[in-house]
Order: C-alpha cells, then sequence, then structure tokens
C-alpha cells in the first residue's frame, strides 16, 4: 500500500483556500491539515496524478522525474503550486517558483512498480 505525504507552504500573500485547492485538484481523495505556514495532506491514491500525467502525454518526462527522485522506497518530487491550482501539472526540478511548490513524497514497498503504474515507460512502442 502506497502512502502519500503531500506538503506546501501558504505565504502571506497566499489564499490559504487556493492552495488547498492546488493540492486537491492533484489528489482529491488526500486528508488536509492545516499548520502554522501551510498545509500538509495524506492519502494512498496517486490515480489522478497518473491521470494528469497521462493526459497531459508527458508520461517520459514525468517518469523520468520519479526515478530521478527515487530513494529505496520512496519518491520524492515537487510540482508548481500554481499550475495544480488550474488544474495541470509541471514538476519542479531546480529553483522554487516565487511562491513556491508542492511537495510530494510516495512511499511503497514495490516503488518502482507504482512508478510503472503511475508513469509507464513508452520506449519501444510506436506511436
Amino acid at each position: 500500500m502506497s502512502i502519500i505525504t503531500v506538503r506546501a507552504k501558504c505565504y502571506p500573500t497566499e489564499d490559504p483556500e487556493r492552495v488547498k485547492k492546488a493540492i486537491l485538484n492533484i489528489f482529491p481523495e488526500s486528508t488536509l491539515t492545516e499548520y502554522e505556514d501551510g498545509f500538509i495532506a495524506n492519502t494512498a491514491s496517486a490515480e489522478k496524478l497518473s491521470e494528469l500525467i497521462r493526459n497531459m502525454k508527458i508520461l517520459d518526462s514525468a517518469r523520468a522525474v520519479l526515478l530521478r527522485g527515487r530513494q529505496g522506497n520512496r519518491v520524492k518530487f515537487r510540482i508548481n503550486k500554481q499550475v495544480a491550482f488550474v488544474g495541470k501539472l509541471s514538476f519542479i526540478e531546480d529553483r522554487d517558483p516565487p511562491l513556491g511548490s508542492i511537495e510530494v513524497v510516495i512511499e511503497d514497498e514495490n516503488i518502482i512498480a507504482l512508478i510503472d503504474a503511475i508513469a509507464p515507460s513508452t520506449v519501444g512502442e510506436e506511436g
């Protein structure tokens, strides 16, 4: 079973409801907890994440990000908070945008199988 933890800071210039919406657009089944300067969400479902990756046709780049972020039985990556707010997905690999990012940590005993399910390899496929 997967354990997904999502964190996002809420800066003083941001509307907390918009930050919550950004998280829930990517992880709609998560349970959100507000803390001093942001939110933490927990879920076991990466279904919407996988759906967005497929619909946006970014399987190869998403898979590469997930594989680069793998550490043992977990994977860690960041997504753009403003892009998530509009229901899209953009991975961040260098500096955070001005309003920060959403940090995602996914833990699973078989993390490679989970990565395969979220963003299957397209190598060798003809399209």
